[in-house]
């Protein structure tokens, strides 16, 4: 098994003695979770008391240039809960694989890293530590160009385990594409699994991303579950910590028909003679003749599922990961994501009609197409919310109070998972995230071809 490195997991362990913020961060914690409650309780106080809904419709009736709005808004809603029905029946269907008595593949984890500091020592110190038989194990490292001390750790790394690491510098950074494609290139592994230069694994995490891999044959790639290192040192941290545990059930309903859309590059495993013919497509693809530098994971993703593999999310291999604590940091992340998704989903609608594969074809379609729907009514939803309250200013208690409750229902998911009081922190994000960031999807549709990585 891998080399022991005592304590490093608990270090990255939400709830860790390590981990524990300062206390005056321990008093805002406690605060937060007191008084969002009481917040919510005095909105829907407040909805009650002000503002009749009838009037309301009345109003919009007698208005012509806003008397779509009643029907806009039953629409959007509908379609949401249709969406969020058809997710939660297959969420509940999810099971992860189970791990088998082996015999057990060759893997490689690959690392590209790039002016990541101390950071990047702890990412392989964890995959070291892994439970996973070290004549099987190999680690290679890239050093992408970085400007900083990350060559140091790297180097020092590559002393501490030396069989087991294999390093690579560029002179100049190329960008993590790049990076990656040298690892893919040069891995001996039969199973290739990418890993951010700011994560750390579970010791038995390599073990259960490679089990749907061994248990079923047309099994191309496998995703990780990503959750939050720096989940208690901000109030951002939180808040990402929830949203990032919200996202295992999209993932996890897209497991049931085999597709899911994107393997992060935190933590994703790959069947070897399904990456290498189309390592030199993604290597040079372009969108509207412009290079693909960004969002490589989810592009990587599509290559597989084009060419018949199957796709799944390993909610037992654990991986967590550093995400911004800032608003500038989380924009820049969020928008190099959107501008992604904006072109991936156009190279997905190229094959999905396709008979790309023998089976599993009918639900990504019909997940596709409510899955683009979910933006465009968003950013209506949000123009008509502010035409609402024009005419009728009251409804904006309304209108916040059920926003918090749709988000205590979408938190429903963190609350089986998790089991703990952060949930409250998903509330505090939704009202975050609809006023402060829903200018990053259509930017990010006007911007597509921006090549910049923004956080590099």
């Amino acid at each position: 098994m891998g080399h022991a490195v005592p304590g490093l997991f608990a270090e990255a362990s939400p709830g860790s003695p390590e981990t524990l913020p300062p206390r005056t961060w321990r008093w805002l914690d406690g605060g937060l979770k007191l008084l969002v409650p009481v917040f919510l309780a005095a909105l829907l106080a407040a909805a009650y008391q002000f503002g009749s809904c009838q009037d309301y419709l009345q109003l919009l009736s007698s208005s012509s240039y806003v008397s779509f709005l009643p029907a806009l808004g039953a629409s959007y809603a509908l379609a949401m809960l249709l969406f969020q029905v058809l997710r939660t029946i297959l969420w509940a269907c999810y099971r992860p694989y189970p791990l088998t008595e082996g015999p057990w593949p060759t893997v490689t984890v690959i690392i590209s890293a790039y002016n990541e500091g101390a950071m990047v020592a702890k990412t392989i110190d964890s995959v070291a530590a892994a439970d996973y038989p070290g004549e099987l194990l190999e680690i290679f490292c890239i050093d992408d160009g970085s400007t900083d001390d990350t060559w140091r750790f790297i180097a020092q790394a590559r002393e501490r385990y030396p069989r087991l690491l294999k390093t690579l510098r560029f002179p100049a950074n190329r960008g993590k594409k790049e990076a990656l494609y040298a690892g893919f290139t040069r891995a001996r592994g039969e199973i290739l699994v990418t890993l951010d230069s700011d994560s750390v694994i579970a010791p038995d995490a390599l073990r259960h991303l490679v089990a749907p891999l061994l248990a079923e044959a047309q099994m191309g790639a496998v995703a990780g579950n990503v959750k939050v290192y720096n989940r208690h040192q901000s109030l951002m941290g939180k808040m990402q910590a929830v949203r990032f545990v919200n996202l295992d059930y999209l993932r996890a309903s897209q497991s049931l028909y085999r597709a899911v859309v994107c393997t992060p590059g935190s933590l994703s495993a790959y069947r070897r003679e399904a990456l290498l013919p189309i390592l030199t497509a993604w290597r040079r693809q372009t969108f509207l003749g412009a290079p693909c530098h960004h969002s490589e994971d989810r592009a990587l993703t599509n290559f597989v599922l084009r060419s018949g593999y199957y796709t799944y999310y390993q909610r037992s291999a654990v991986v967590h990961t550093l995400v911004p604590e800032t608003y500038a940091g989380i924009c820049r992340m969020y928008l190099r994501w959107e501008r992604g998704n904006v072109r991936e989903s156009w190279v997905q609608l190229g094959y999905l009609f396709t008979r790309y594969r023998s089976q599993y074809r009918l639900m990504p379609i019909l997940e596709f197409f409510l899955a683009q729907l979910e933006y465009p009514l968003t950013l209506l939803f949000f123009g008509a919310l502010a035409a609402s309250l024009v005419v009728y200013p009251s409804m904006l208690f309304k209108f916040l109070t059920a926003l918090g409750l749709a988000s205590l229902l979408n938190l429903l998911y963190y609350l089986w998972l998790e089991r703990d009081l952060d949930f409250i922190y998903g509330v505090i994000y939704s009202y975050y995230a609809f006023f402060l960031l829903q200018w990053i999807y259509p930017y990010a549709l006007v911007t597509v071809r921006d090549r910049r990585w923004l956080t590099r």
